[in-house]
């Protein structure tokens, strides 16, 4: 766009320019020319008062050699019946014609003009004061006149040139911007606005842009809120039903099977009405640990399971939002519940290194019998969807880090999510 204004302004400024300048050269150029015969025409109009005077050679060539035409040898004094006294360069013709028509008249020769100006005397008698006006005379002061048009032309072009550009920059910066954050916001930054400016269509295109991000924020606001809602609404029937299912005894497998495979759907509903919020893009994983394991110490108190949480008194930065790293613990830990007996005990650790950060979960439950098997099709096994792996799988990868399964120092499994931290993070996304 810039390109495109910079251009029109040189076409638009060259053609005014043109317009003005051209005839403008010309009336120079025509009017040094007047300039010129006009100085020529006073000369020999001095010449005038001699003549009626005397027609002696010796007068007449001392009052040549005061005048300035005289004195460069372009002055001539025709007498009738007498001697031509100067430098003559017109034509013997053209004199007799000027005497005849007894009024001044101009001859265009080679190198300039001559001008002819007849002289009435007394007794028949007559003069012709010939006047040469060389050439560099008449185009005295064009070329000179003509190049401070020509940079003024430039000038004119070059500063709408400038303008052209800064105005143009202003509209393209304004677009820019509002492109950049519509990017930002379709990438699921919810925080970004934009700051009216630029023409009033591109503000108001702004001032669309932040009312439309302001709903777009509430709504997902209120959609993370509903799936708050419904965890907790469904977490406790599903499981007062499943100690009830486990309270009968064998021949209620189909229906803890069904139990498992519903509850799975659940998490597969809140994971994915978690997932499109990423109105911030870091999030502190020990306040996210501290506020899921307060949610899930009242099922552990139930179910008489010992937990501990390890590394989460200090704030921990990791590079990921709080929803999905909160998604991402709720189903590592509802794995456990699902998987392992009551009263089997669980923890929860916090690492912080130098360049990553580690959430450790791990249980004493019986362990997953092939760990390298459980990561390929993304299942924990003992009937799992694979759901809760497959969660803090790409949460994992989504920051440069990994997942890795391993056995526990309590004789279960451990579930370890390495997170890059925000700086290794950037710099692995440079790399790629």
């Amino acid at each position: 766009m810039r390109r495109t204004l910079a251009v029109l302004m040189v076409a638009v400024t060259s053609m005014v320019a043109l317009a003005f300048l051209v005839p403008l050269a010309l009336i120079v150029k025509e009017t040094a020319q007047t300039r010129a015969l006009a100085g020529a025409e006073r000369q020999a109009s001095a010449l005038v008062p001699v003549l009626a005077l005397t027609t002696r050679s010796d007068d007449l060539g001392h009052a040549m050699a005061r005048t300035e035409a005289g004195r460069r040898g372009l002055l001539a004094v025709h007498v009738k019946g007498g001697a031509t006294q100067g430098t003559s360069r017109a034509p013997a013709a053209e004199v007799a014609r000027a005497a005849r028509e007894t009024r001044a008249s101009t001859v265009e020769l080679d190198g300039g003009y001559v001008l002819l100006r007849p002289v009435a005397l007394d007794e028949d008698r007559g003069a012709v004061i010939e006047v040469f006006v060389p050439a560099a005379d008449l185009n005295r002061g064009v070329v000179t006149s003509w190049a401070v048009l020509t940079g003024v032309a430039v000038a004119l072009v070059l500063g709408s040139v400038l303008v052209g550009d800064r105005l143009g920059a202003r509209v393209v910066r304004s677009a820019r911007r509002l492109g950049t954050a519509a990017t930002a916001l379709g990438a699921g930054d919810l925080s970004e606005r934009v700051y009216p400016d630029g023409p009033p269509e591109l503000k108001a295109a702004a001032t669309a842009f932040n009312a439309m991000a302001n709903r777009v924020t509430q709504l997902v606001a209120a959609e993370r809120e509903l799936a708050a809602d419904l965890s907790h609404r469904l977490r406790t029937p599903l499981t007062a039903l499943k100690l009830s299912l486990d309270q009968l005894g064998p021949q209620a497998e189909p229906g803890r099977q069904a139990l498992a495979r519903l509850e799975g759907e659940v998490d597969t509903i809140i994971a994915a009405a978690r997932r499109p919020s990423r109105a911030a893009r870091s999030c502190d994983a020990a306040e996210v640990l501290r506020e899921r394991l307060t949610f899930w110490s009242a099922l552990a108190e139930d179910q008489r399971r010992p937990w501990e949480l390890v590394g989460a008194t200090l704030p921990v930065r990791v590079p990921v939002p709080a929803g999905e790293l909160t998604a991402v613990v709720d189903a590592l830990l509802g794995n456990v519940f699902r998987h392992t007996a009551e009263g089997t005990a669980f923890g929860v650790t916090l690492h912080e290194g130098q360049d990553t950060v580690g959430i450790l979960i791990a249980d004493a439950g019986p362990g997953i019998a092939d760990p390298d098997s459980a990561m390929e099709r993304g299942s924990s096994g003992s009937g799992s969807t694979g759901l809760g792996l497959d969660i803090a799988r790409r949460l994992a990868e989504s920051t440069g880090g990994r997942l890795r399964l391993d056995r526990s120092s309590m004789g279960g499994a451990q579930v370890q999510v390495w997170l890059r931290t925000e700086i290794a993070a950037k710099s692995a996304l440079k790399d790629t």
